[in-house]
């Protein structure tokens, strides 16, 4: 069995219900995989099954979770190995020791090059950008919620993709284990 990460990009399916992680647990399970765990109320999903390419693993979650939830979500997902090269590839490792809530990092289905960079110039103000092996990790000078940039980093401008920050990245490293 191979350890997979899957990150939904939002589980907020109307602004009076969001889907709860017990069901996207179970939902897991229904297509066969083994053991699924989440971690916080975002939709980060680990689980087992049989090894597969990333590509299967996401079309599949995103099938069931139209037919389940009623709803397209995009799902981006990693093995753990990919996962855990996420986790040491972080370029601001001072400031996510500072505040883990100002580092983020959007996660992408497709790798993005440094044009993403030129592309998110004119909303950038004291935040720091790096493209490292396609995600665009971010650090915040203040505030995620307030900058101008965070808006700006949507799927149109950037392709499919999903944001977490560095809080959740080490948390799923974690529960990954060694």
């Amino acid at each position: 069995m191979t350890i997979y990460v899957a990150l939904l990009h939002s589980v907020v399916l109307t602004p009076q219900r969001r889907v709860i992680m017990s069901d996207l647990r179970a939902m897991a399970e229904e297509i066969g995989f083994r053991n699924p765990r989440t971690l916080v109320s975002t939709g980060n999903l680990i689980f087992e099954t049989k090894q597969k390419s990333v590509a299967q693993i996401e079309k599949k979650l995103e099938t069931a979770f139209a037919s389940r939830f009623g709803r397209i979500v995009d799902i981006i997902a990693r093995s753990a190995d990919g996962w855990r090269a996420i986790v040491s590839a972080n370029p601001f490792p001072e400031e996510s020791g500072r505040d883990g809530d100002r580092v983020a990092a959007r996660i992408m289905r497709k790798p993005l090059d440094d044009e993403a960079l030129a592309a998110l110039r004119p909303y950038q103000k004291d935040e720091r950008l790096a493209v490292v092996a396609g995600d665009l990790w971010c650090s915040f000078a203040g505030k995620p919620s307030e900058s101008r940039l965070l808006p700006a980093m949507t799927t149109k401008r950037l392709g499919v993709g999903t944001s977490r920050n560095w809080n959740t990245i080490r948390g799923i490293g974690e529960m990954l284990g060694d």
